[in-house]
């Protein structure tokens, strides 16, 4: 008995052992590059824009907030630090759109978030979650910037 659990573990470190594959496309400077861990995936923080407890009818004070709104999240996308953000369609939960921060931190993603004039208006207001993600990611936004042709 002992000697069959002794092939059985035997057996089956081996397959574990050998199960793993390498990339043959592996780029290491890549990776370096992007911040990638072994499993070419690295932290970002998730961000969920929400309808916020401003309930103002100041169509001056919305428009020149959400106007600063968008050209924060440009500047952000410049200095390479917001990599996905869009709007949602309406919901029942009040989610108005989503932002994904390539930041380490809860806390580095508030600095960000403090800077853009709708947010600190109250008009819309962040949930942060960390997310595990491809640290690729950011690659796409060269490509994001060749398939616009109209712009807000």
């Amino acid at each position: 008995m002992n000697y069959l659990l002794t092939c059985f573990i035997a057996i089956l470190s081996m397959n574990i052992c050998f199960s793993q594959k390498t990339n043959p496309n592996y780029d290491q400077e890549l990776a370096t590059k992007l911040g990638a861990d072994d499993y070419g995936m690295k932290n970002y923080v998730f961000v969920i824009l929400k309808t916020g407890t401003n309930e103002s009818t100041n169509k001056t004070l919305k428009d020149s907030c959400f106007a600063g709104h968008m050209s924060n999240i440009s500047r952000l996308v410049k200095e390479k630090k917001l990599i996905v953000a869009g709007p949602m369609a309406k919901n029942d939960n009040t989610y108005r759109g989503i932002f994904i921060l390539d930041v380490p931190t809860l806390e580095d993603a508030r600095v960000l978030l403090e800077t853009d004039p709708a947010i600190k208006a109250k008009f819309l207001e962040p949930e942060l979650y960390m997310w595990y993600g491809s640290a690729a990611l950011s690659e796409y936004l060269d490509a994001s910037d060749k398939v616009w042709k109209v712009g807000f």
